[in-house]
């Protein structure tokens, strides 16, 4: 059985950082395309970023870019968003999702089988 548990989100300043966690059970987090989105209020959900850890392959939302990694420890089964130089733009519910055994990652986010509870980021000013 398929489970994603986030955590790590809260309420900073802007310039300040936070880490995402998503643990994973019921697959292996280094075979399956992984991914994190957001939804602001009254917004559509969209696509933060996304890792492939097998082939390397990542991608990060232009927003975001240069401020936000992805990453996965193997280990530990679980991937991160480390968040840095927050913006009160990021403000957003914040949900990981994953392509079981799937190493094309989309920025769809019907294309994601399975999806945590959310973990809320606030940023203010």
């Amino acid at each position: 059985q398929v489970q994603l548990v986030e955590s790590g989100g809260g309420s900073v300043q802007a310039g300040g950082s936070l880490r995402l966690s998503c643990a994973a059970s019921g697959y292996l987090v280094r075979l399956s395309c992984m991914g994190w989105f957001r939804q602001a209020p009254g917004k559509e959900r969209e696509a933060v970023a996304y890792i492939y850890s097998g082939g390397g392959n990542t991608y990060y939302a232009d927003s975001v870019k240069g401020r936000f990694t992805i990453s996965q420890d193997n280990a530990k089964n679980t991937m991160y968003l480390q968040m840095n130089n927050l913006k009160p733009e990021d403000t957003a519910m914040y949900y990981c999702a994953v392509r079981p055994y799937r190493s094309s990652c989309t920025l769809v986010r019907s294309d994601y089988d399975y999806w945590g509870q959310g973990t809320q980021v606030t940023v203010s000013s």
